[in-house]
């Protein structure tokens, strides 16, 4: 059916009405090159503040871990039946905020969506640091670390297999997968960017760029494979990210204690990861916005996108936890029925109750534009809501291991020590110092999609109207010499 002539121009003027930008459109390339290429060589005093105060902090958690190893554990004051602590709660909630940072840039990146070009290089960043700090805690809690050997999948010495119905085993399988597949969709992607700092470089950063580029010169053939290899990798990463997050869910939902063998546990995991995950960015990004005086390339209209995503994913992750309790409240399991009973009411009622509020309330100020264009109020937000989504995986651990099916098992006295939380506060300086090393040796803002971005604006911005309405310019609108509507 065809419409009117005044329908149509009133269609056609809409399709070429420039978007919105998220960055200012007139920004010289030289200029992109040089502020990205200043942050490898003089940040902000404020980045060496940072770096020491990680370092300082690592230097704690590896103490605690030496005086762990050399004592035993326990020093943890893991018992029955507390025998996961802080170390296995941690764990999760590393390998949840990781999988935020590669699924949204892949997600985003297929869509489309230009307002990631500036963010996703760091997020894919971070995704990388969490599973290696994540992967810390595995070999923390084994106590013996050389016994992590008998948890990879293939025979040992003794010609015997590791048993495949273990948890440990397919987390150790799917996270590896997972850390391999983050690594190279990071690296490839980086390859452009890595050329640019090649030709701008000297010393031995400019043999590290040379060999990291893999000879790239920008050929036509050179960016129709990167596409095509960036884009496979992009599909690929986004159903395995779901299944790792679902397999180490798996690992409570297989088991019948009470609080763990909920079906609904795989989806949940997953919201509460791109959940937590969406509320590190945001950190990250307010951090890098004025460490390496990224401002115009990280903008407030890329932060408000940013909030109001993760206030969608804050009611999804808030929906499925509802679910839960209404599940487990109706439902006929009577154990279950008195975990969630003791958790709301027992020694661990205020962290429940906290990690509640700062989960599912606290996410609700960010529908007021007033909160998401002022940069305090969002670094405290997403600081808050992670603390909130580290109390739901506390959660999920001792509460449901203090009180089991049988009464003789309960224990409500066992707190953890000096030495988890120690540990603990040395994986967060452990993460940050890798971090910002990385930002310190290579790029966290992508040079070559910043300029793809501002190109694609600056030719929606310069095109005419009336030239676009020429079917003879733009044949996509002429069907049988008329305009279709």
């Amino acid at each position: 059916m065809v419409n009117t002539y005044e329908e149509t121009e009133v269609a056609v003027e809409k399709r070429f009405v420039p978007k919105p930008l998220d960055i200012n459109a007139d920004i010289a390339w030289a200029k992109i090159n040089k502020d990205i290429l200043r942050s490898l060589e003089r940040p902000r005093p404020i980045f060496w503040v940072i770096f020491i105060a990680s370092f300082a902090l690592f230097l704690v958690g590896v103490s605690c871990e030496v005086y762990q190893y050399q004592t035993g554990l326990g020093v943890a004051n893991l018992n029955n039946p507390q025998v996961w602590g802080l170390y296995i709660a941690t764990f999760i909630w590393w390998i949840g905020m990781g999988h935020s940072g590669t699924l949204l840039s892949a997600l985003l990146h297929i869509m489309h969506a230009d307002w990631r070009k500036p963010i996703y290089r760091y997020s894919e960043a971070m995704t990388t640091f969490t599973l290696l700090t994540a992967a810390l805690f595995v070999l923390v809690h084994l106590g013996r670390i050389w016994q992590f050997y008998y948890v990879v999948a293939y025979p040992n010495e003794r010609w015997t297999w590791p048993n495949f119905q273990s948890p440990l085993v397919w987390d150790a399988t799917a996270i590896g997968t997972y850390l391999t597949s983050s690594l190279l969709f990071l690296y490839i992607g980086m390859i452009p960017d890595l050329a640019i700092c090649r030709d701008n470089a000297i010393g031995i950063r400019k043999k590290l760029y040379t060999f990291m580029s893999l000879g790239w010169m920008g050929t036509d053939r050179q960016w129709a494979n990167f596409r095509v290899t960036y884009l496979t990798l992009a599909c690929f990463l986004m159903p395995l990210a779901v299944s790792v997050h679902s397999i180490v869910s798996t690992d409570f939902a297989a088991s019948q204690q009470p609080g763990y063998h909920i079906t609904s546990f795989p989806p949940y995991f997953v919201a509460g990861a791109i959940y937590s995950g969406l509320a590190v960015i945001i950190t990250l990004f307010i951090v890098l916005r004025y460490t390496f005086r990224f401002e115009e390339y990280m903008t407030m209209p890329i932060l408000e996108k940013l909030a109001k995503l993760t206030f969608a994913a804050g009611m999804v992750w808030t929906y499925l936890n509802l679910i839960e309790y209404a599940t487990t409240w109706y439902g006929n399991d009577m154990y279950a029925k008195q975990a969630l009973i003791y958790r709301a009411t027992g020694p661990f009622a205020p962290e429940w109750w906290m990690m509640n509020f700062l989960g599912s309330v606290l996410p609700f100020a960010l529908t007021f534009k007033r909160v998401r264009a002022s940069i305090p109020v969002m670094l405290f937000m997403s600081i808050f809501i992670n603390f909130g989504m580290w109390l739901e995986r506390w959660m999920i651990i001792s509460p449901t291991l203090a009180h089991g099916i049988y009464p003789w098992t309960w224990d409500d006295d066992q707190w953890p020590s000096f030495v988890q939380w120690g540990i603990v506060a040395g994986s967060f300086g452990w993460f940050n110092m890798l971090f910002m090393l990385y930002c310190k040796i290579f790029p966290s803002v992508s040079m070559y999609e910043v300029k793809e971005m501002l190109h694609e604006r600056r030719f929606f911005k310069s095109t005419n109207v009336a030239t676009a309405r020429d079917p003879a310019i733009n044949p996509d609108l002429a069907v049988e010499g008329g305009l279709a509507s």
